[in-house]
Parts: C-alpha cells; structure tokens; sequence
C-alpha cells in the first residue's frame, strides 16, 4: 500500500516539475520578428551599403545573432525582376543590425528579399523589403 502512495506521489511531483519547467521555455512565434529598412532610399552606384533590422514585433527589441541565409535583390518591382544584382553581408553594426554591400546599377525600386534563422525559434523569417535607388 506504500508502495503505491509513493508512486502516486512521485508521480504528480514529476508532472509538477514538467509544468513548471515548461513555462520557462516558451518561445516566440517566428511571425512576432521583421525586418525594417533603416534607410529606404539610396543613391544609384557601386558598393552602396544598406542596413536593416531585425526586432521582436512583440517587444520592440533588436535580435542579434540571426543567420541570415536567402539575400536576393532585384528590380522586381519595376517589372524586371531578371534586373538583379550581387549583394554581400557587410560586417559591423549594432546588434540586430545586419548590413550589405551592393550595386544598384540604375534608378527605380529594388526588392531586397531575406529568409533568416532566429536561434531557439522553428521557422523562417521571410521578408521582402523596398529600396529606392535615386541620381
């Protein structure tokens, strides 16, 4: 008869502890981050660097130490999405600042296309982000 009320309490103990222990670890859903342009508008030339941010929509906070692993940017909304161009990560910056070197070879709007890991958080952040390149 011990036996059982032990296991019984035992058990209920283990369930308590799972509980608890869980409510540390709740994460964010992966659609609570973006990323914001810092500067919508750049000149027409080589190396131009742009910077962007990463946040937690839900708490306003940057997020360092993304993996950032898709950079495309392109013409696409000028309806010549063939028009694209390299573009490199930069080093440097704030955290939750990622910067990128690239040519924009003419003036109109450039779409700059991420997809980002955020480390603890399952999923993808997708972005697709505006760019004005002007003389």
């Amino acid at each position: 008869m011990k036996t059982f009320n032990f296991s019984r309490a035992l058990s209920a103990a283990l369930v308590g502890i799972a509980v608890i222990g869980s409510a540390g670890t709740a994460q964010a859903d992966i659609k609570d981050y973006e990323f914001n342009l810092v500067e919508p508008t750049t000149a027409v030339g080589k190396d131009k660097v742009i910077t962007v941010r990463l946040v937690n929509k839900t708490t306003g906070k940057p997020v360092p130490d993304a993996v950032i692993f898709a950079t495309r940017l392109d013409m696409a909304p000028d309806g010549m999405p063939e028009m694209a161009t390299k573009i490199a990560r930069e080093p440097g910056g704030e955290p939750g600042s990622y910067r990128f070197k690239a040519t924009f070879g003419m003036e109109g709007r450039w779409l700059l296309s991420l997809g980002a890991k955020v480390q603890g958080e399952t999923g993808t952040v997708e972005s697709k982000l505006l760019i004005t390149a002007q003389k």
